[in-house]
């Protein structure tokens, strides 16, 4: 049976007003930009300014065009200066935008200023509601903790998987580990929760990375692998079918060294996401599998200088088996470890209800 539209609504409303209300903690007064572009839902940021006026904030309401590339690649389809002013002179930056901001010069610049950040992206209802509405922070947070505690205590991270992934790296305790449990309260660079984010050490990364989605890619409807081999760090080849020819095209066109580059290592365990679905914002949080992202990394992340780059993108791997040197984390995508395995239950069960 299908949903009404009043079911729907109220969907968005729920949501609306747990982002506003509960993860953010918007009080009176503050300012909260919402931004979306042409590819972006219309419905939701409207959600999320009444939930903001509800709780005393002031809503921005920002409608752009969608830009051709996302990034710093995108500066010359936004009227980036005054985004640039106006997105550093709010409290609070939703972004919905289907080509993003993140990464920008626009970005840079209000995150520099301690905007409160979260990109969201073109996420479906259905997709926002299983990545923030699926568990409890109180939950979720002491997972993320541990593992992060883990990360810390950690020297080489390896991944493997059935569709023939094997690479590994090394830590860089100068960069920090970091992770969303959901609390965006007084978080400046907030992403989707349910992850630890790990910046590997330059030049270490070496192995095969193969691909179940990626962005900008159609890959995840017509299944084709696409295999990145990774020498020190960087992409040195691409193998595959018409999805990989198409990623080495995509690529090449910003003649940069650094989009080749390995920025973090995403480790999902968000409780509400356990099959891919094609949104990389949910896809990147699938429990038990991993995120890599590429080129543009920021300061905050890659202290001193971070890795500048005109874009930067994502792809998952599914069902993993995660090892911190040489101790078990994943096995084909569960939680094996017995200190992590015994907080993540709950969340399971209560994802199950």
């Amino acid at each position: 049976m299908m949903k009404t539209d009043m079911s729907i609504s109220d969907d968005r409303t729920l949501f609306a007003k747990k982002l506003i209300g509960e993860m953010f903690k918007i009080q009176p007064g503050e300012s909260v930009a919402i931004t979306l572009d042409s590819g972006g839902d219309k419905l939701t940021a409207e959600a999320l300014a009444n939930a903001t006026r509800e709780v005393g904030g002031l809503p921005l309401l920002i409608e752009i065009s969608k830009a051709e590339h996302d990034g710093q690649a995108g500066m010359k389809d936004w009227p980036s200066d005054a985004l640039k002013a106006a997105l550093s002179n709010v409290n609070v930056w939703i972004e919905m935008n289907s080509s993003c901001m993140i990464y920008s010069e626009i970005w840079e610049a209000a995150l520099a200023k301690g905007v409160r950040y979260l990109v969201i992206g073109d996420s479906t209802l259905d997709s926002l509601k299983r990545v923030f509405n699926s568990f409890q922070i109180n939950q979720l947070t002491p997972l993320l903790t541990k593992v992060k505690e883990m990360v810390l205590d950690t020297k080489v991270i390896r991944i493997r998987s059935n569709n023939g992934t094997d690479v590994s790296y090394e830590t860089n305790l100068k960069y920090p580990v970091d992770f969303d449990d959901g609390d965006f309260s007084t978080k400046v660079f907030g992403t989707a929760p349910g992850y630890v984010n790990v910046v590997p050490k330059q030049g270490t990364m070496n192995g095969t990375i193969v691909f179940d989605t990626l962005m900008f890619s159609s890959i995840f409807e017509n299944k084709e692998p696409v295999k990145f081999l990774m020498k020190n760090g960087e992409i040195v080849d691409i193998q595959g079918g018409k999805e990989a020819e198409k990623y080495k095209k995509f690529l090449t066109q910003f003649d940069d060294k650094n989009v080749y580059k390995i920025s973090h290592n995403m480790i999902g365990l968000n409780p509400g996401v356990r099959e891919l679905c094609g949104q990389i914002v949910e896809d990147e949080r699938i429990w038990g599998g991993v995120d890599f992202g590429f080129g543009h990394t920021s300061p905050m992340d890659m202290p001193p200088d971070g890795q500048p780059s005109q874009t930067h993108f994502d792809g998952v791997v599914a069902g993993v088996d995660l090892f911190f040197d040489d101790t078990p984390i994943f096995e084909n995508g569960e939680v094996v470890h017995p200190e992590l395995k015994n907080i993540a239950t709950p969340l399971l069960c209560y994802n199950n209800h």
